[in-house]
């Protein structure tokens, strides 16, 4: 069945011009993308985007990185997208990245970690929805 997921290519990658190789990488991987649009984060859309991390060590710094400069929003789909889209980005722990994974090229640390995806069926809709309300599921 094809499914819906978010990518967001984070404010570090879009900076260091890593808007093309990620899209590059994410096609090749036979995505198709849906909606492509460039987003720039407020602290409410952050604070709404990543309501599930408030109070968590990294909150401040994750809403700060995510404000600093544009993001790209991607809706990608295929078939398994939301597990395979997770298994292309890598994991956000250096230790556990694989090699060849979007965030082993590009993530410059934990939070500086290139990009998102989401995690489940649950999150790819909420998350469609909050960035991209006129196409959201």
């Amino acid at each position: 069945m094809i499914e819906q997921s978010l990518l967001i290519i984070k404010p570090n990658a879009v900076v260091h011009h890593h808007i093309g190789h990620i899209i590059a990488m994410v096609e090749q991987a036979g995505f198709n993308l849906k909606y492509i649009n460039i987003i720039r984060f407020t602290p409410e859309l952050a604070s709404v985007f990543y309501e599930m991390h408030k109070g968590k060590s990294f909150y401040d710094r994750l809403v700060n990185l995510m404000c600093s400069a544009p993001c790209v929003g991607i809706i990608v789909e295929k078939e398994n997208a939301i597990e395979d889209l997770r298994g292309l980005i890598g994991d956000v722990n250096p230790e556990k990245r694989k090699v060849g994974t979007i965030r082993d090229f590009f993530a410059e640390g934990i939070t500086e970690n290139a990009v998102h995806a989401s995690d489940s069926k649950e999150s790819a809709e909420r998350e469609i929805n909050i960035i991209f309300p006129q196409f959201g599921t």
